[in-house]
């Protein structure tokens, strides 16, 4: 079974939150800001948006 574009994009994003925001991390750090937002606005959407692929694009999601 494979995954949809938007579950792959959402585990990348999730993986990156995972690794990049260890406990010292500043709060306020912009780049995990981004990904939180990021993170947000794909639970919002459909699968067949196409903010689903603008982000795959950033994200470089295959």
């Amino acid at each position: 079974m494979t995954d949809s574009l938007k579950q792959r994009i959402r585990a990348k994003l999730l993986r990156q939150l995972a690794e990049d925001g260890t406990p010292d991390s500043e709060p306020d750090d912009p780049r995990l800001i981004s990904i939180e937002s990021d993170l947000d606005v794909l639970n919002s959407v459909a699968d067949d948006d196409p903010l689903v692929e603008e982000l795959a694009v950033r994200y470089l999601v295959f």
